[in-house]
C-alpha cells in the first residue's frame, strides 16, 4: 500500500487468500467503543446483599458511521449522470464481509485500520468479526441508482485463546496468609477477596478445623491457604 493512502481508514480480512484491503471513500466523523463485564450474584446466609463475582469480560464493540458518496465524487470529474457510478459499488463489499466464507465455513476476522498499518503504536486499529451492517441511501439519480448512503458497522471484537492467556495478568495465592477475623467479616467474605470466589470458604474452613462458620467469633486467627 502507497505510503499517500495509510491516512485512509480501511478494512482488510484476515487470513484470506488475496484479499484487498476496502478502502472507504470518507474516514468515519467519530467511533465508539463501548467495553463490559459480566458478573455473577451469590447470596450468602447473614448477608443483606448477595456477593458480587466477576464471571468473565466481554468483546469489545466498534460502532462507527460510513459515509459514501459517489455522486460528489463523479461530478468532479464529469457532468454525465451515466457516469455516476451506483453507490453499492462500495457498500456491498463492506455488506458481503457478513457472509460465510467458503474457505473458512465462518464469515472472516477483519482489521479495521485508520492510520499506520497493524502492530504500530499510531494511529486505531480494531480486530473482530462484522457483527452487524445497516446500509441506509439517501441521494438517488432519476433511474432510482443510489449514489448516496450511510453504513452504520458494529464490529464484535475477536481474540484468539492464546491472545487472551498472554494479556491476563493474573496473580494467584501462592501462599498462606493469616487474617483476624473482625467484627462482621466472615469466611466467605475472606473467601471472595483471597480467591475471588465466596464458595471456596470451605478450604478456610477444612484448613482451620472450623465445622459452623456461622459461629466463629471475632479476633480469631485464621490461615487462609495458597489453592493446589
Amino acid at each position: 500500500m502507497a505510503q499517500k493512502d495509510l491516512k485512509s481508514a480501511y478494512i482488510r480480512p484476515r487470513r484470506k487468500k488475496n484479499a484487498e484491503p476496502i478502502k472507504v471513500l470518507f474516514n468515519p466523523a467519530e467511533y465508539s467503543i463501548e467495553q463490559g463485564n459480566t458478573f455473577q450474584s451469590t447470596s450468602l446466609p447473614g448477608l443483606s446483599s448477595p456477593v458480587m463475582q466477576f464471571v468473565t469480560g466481554n468483546a469489545d464493540t466498534l460502532t462507527m458511521e460510513l459515509y459514501f458518496d459517489t455522486y460528489a465524487k463523479s461530478s468532479r470529474h464529469d457532468s454525465s449522470v451515466k457516469q455516476r457510478e451506483d453507490v453499492r459499488k462500495y457498500t456491498s463489499q463492506i455488506a458481503n464481509l457478513m457472509e460465510i466464507d467458503p474457505d473458512l465455513h465462518a464469515p472472516p476476522v477483519c482489521e479495521f485500520t485508520w492510520g499506520p498499518p497493524m502492530g504500530t503504536p499510531k494511529g486505531f486499529q480494531f480486530v473482530g468479526i462484522i457483527e452487524r451492517v445497516t446500509q441506509k441511501f439517501t441521494y438517488f439519480l432519476d433511474d432510482g441508482t443510489p449514489v448516496r448512503a450511510t453504513l452504520n458497522v458494529t464490529f464484535k471484537e475477536y481474540k484468539t485463546v492464546q491472545d487472551q492467556l498472554e494479556q491476563i495478568p493474573l496473580k494467584s495465592p501462592d501462599r498462606t496468609k493469616r487474617r483476624v477475623l473482625k467484627e462482621g467479616d466472615s469466611l466467605w467474605f475472606f473467601a471472595n477477596e483471597e480467591y475471588n470466589d465466596p464458595a471456596l470458604w470451605r478450604v478456610i474452613a477444612d484448613r482451620n478445623l472450623i465445622e459452623n462458620p456461622r459461629i466463629v467469633a471475632p479476633g480469631t486467627e485464621l490461615e487462609l491457604p495458597p489453592l493446589l
